[in-house]
């Protein structure tokens, strides 16, 4: 729970910093602590309209603000953040970043090297407060801003601390990219239906409903997956069928070699950023 004192800024007002402003509001947090710039006014609108202070001035957020969440593109945080060096150091804050790849050594180089910083890997679902977010901290970064950054994470969706930074790239191919396979298996799906003679829109919403369906499932129930995929299977039955198929053409290795390759992509979009 956050303390109703603290005052939350977003330097960036795109659509994760947009969903994480809704979220925090939808759990309680009042409109006028929450602050946000962005170099446009457009986007700002929206939030303007809900109660949220809005500026174009990044510095002016960093100066009015406990916790500062750094929702830029990773390739402009090199810019962002060293102008607002000066007006951090000015008192203890935390900050969080969402940018991805930029690794804490690095943003200290940019804050300064006593600030608290929490890094965070998001993914796309939280836009619909489903998101599951990876979260390591620098040592600078006490219990009660742990307990922060959660609440501010968890108003869009599941938190998960991490004991090691380089986990992070773990997390980015397994939950941040993650919603991207699951996309391709429902076009995969989709397109077999409606070859076997369903229609696109039926193909569609049996689909969607089933994916929607099986992770609740394996959300509320305290079996796991396998013993869930085990009651489904009757032996010599449809779903034996296909998951045999499946097997067969390496799905689990080709998953984990997926998997693999998108983790070391992340490594290495981190160590460039350097």
């Amino acid at each position: 729970m956050l303390n109703s004192n603290l005052t939350i800024g977003f330097i960036g007002a795109g659509n994760m910093a947009t969903a994480l402003i809704e979220g925090l509001i939808r759990t309680g947090v009042a409109p006028s602590r929450l602050y946000a710039s962005h170099r446009r006014n457009e986007p700002l609108l929206s939030l303007a309209s809900q109660g949220v202070h809005t500026t174009t001035d990044n510095t002016a957020v960093a100066a009015a603000c406990d916790i500062v969440v750094l929702a830029v593109k990773p390739q402009v945080l090199g810019e962002v953040l060293p102008a607002l060096r000066e007006v951090l150091g000015a008192r203890p804050r935390l900050l969080i970043s969402i940018a991805a790849g930029v690794q804490l050594h690095t943003l200290q180089e940019w804050s300064g090297p006593a600030q608290a910083i929490v890094r965070c890997m998001p993914n796309t679902p939280a836009l619909v407060q489903a998101g599951a977010s990876g979260l390591y901290a620098n040592a600078a970064v006490s219990a009660e801003q742990k307990q922060q950054a959660t609440a501010i994470m968890a108003a869009v969706g599941l938190v998960c601390w991490l004991e090691q930074e380089r986990q992070l790239d773990a997390v980015t191919a397994l939950s941040g990219s993650g919603p991207a396979y699951f996309f391709l298996m429902m076009e995969a799906m989709e397109a077999a239906g409606t070859a076997l003679g369903l229609s696109a829109a039926v193909a569609r919403r049996l689909c969607l409903q089933t994916a929607f369906g099986a992770a609740k499932l394996a959300l509320e129930s305290n079996l796991e997956p396998s013993e869930l995929r085990h009651r489904v299977t009757s032996p010599g039955g449809t779903t034996a069928a296909a998951l045999q198929t499946f097997e067969q053409g390496g799905y689990r290795e080709l998953v984990a070699r997926a998997l693999s390759a998108a983790a070391a992509r992340a490594a290495e979009l981190a160590a460039a950023a350097k």
